[in-house]
């Protein structure tokens, strides 16, 4: 229970952080934050669950990272339900609130941070450049959430690491598709904004859950004898 509700406060805190920067204050006039400060706030995130909770669940906050994970050999199988129920609930109340603040100045919601390809993509970009990017970017990001946390490499970096690794997917990939990387961060927002971001939401949930087990598979070869 100590471990789902680690994992709920989480993924509350990704994407309050990470979504609540790109909603307040991305293109806040004269002193908005940009692509740059909404990217370093997903990692900054991530690092200070990381260093924070992540002795108690290990900080997945992400249910690909869960999947990935579990292929890798990390976590046991019957890990995988609770913890990904535990990370969907937390990052729907973090849209939650974020949907009470946004729309405390009588503002409408928009694309609430959702994420999106072809007319919704930030870049116009289209379906398969969305799930070329979705996949190469979590599967990147297990390979380092597995490598940063092996045994035997450097001890104390893992937070670091990881959240600069969510920094730069986020600096390359938000144009394309607005970043998920995150099934949980991609559903808490889809919520709330229903219609299309509901409707392309199947490609936010199966593409980062693949990429991830597909990078579990691998770096476990890697460990084999």
């Amino acid at each position: 229970m100590k471990k789902n509700l680690a994992e709920f406060i989480g993924t509350f805190w990704l994407v309050l952080g990470g979504c609540g920067s790109a909603m307040l204050a991305a293109g806040f006039p004269n002193v908005g934050i940009g692509l740059l400060g909404v990217s370093f706030a997903f990692g900054l995130t991530v690092l200070t669950i990381a260093y924070s909770f992540g002795h108690i669940s290990g900080a997945h906050l992400n249910p690909a990272v869960t999947v990935g994970l579990w292929m890798g050999g990390r976590i046991s199988s019957k890990e995988i339900l609770p913890y990904i129920v535990s990370q969907v609930a937390g990052g729907i109340v973090a849209a939650a609130v974020l949907y009470i603040i946004v729309t405390g100045n009588g503002s409408p919601i928009g694309d609430f941070a959702a994420n999106g390809y072809g007319d919704h993509s930030p870049g116009q970009y289209s379906m398969i450049a969305a799930i070329l990017t979705e996949f190469v970017m979590t599967f990147m990001f297990l390979l380092i959430i597995l490598g940063a946390t092996d045994e035997k490499a450097p001890q104390g970096f893992a937070g670091i690491a990881i959240g600069l690794g969510l920094t730069l997917i986020h600096l390359i990939s938000i144009p394309v598709t607005n970043t998920s990387v995150n099934p949980a961060r991609s559903i808490s927002q889809a919520v709330f904004v229903g219609d299309w971001a509901l409707s392309q939401l199947w490609l936010f949930i199966l593409i980062p859950v693949a990429g991830g087990a597909l990078a579990g598979m691998v770096y476990k070869y890697f460990r084999s004898n």
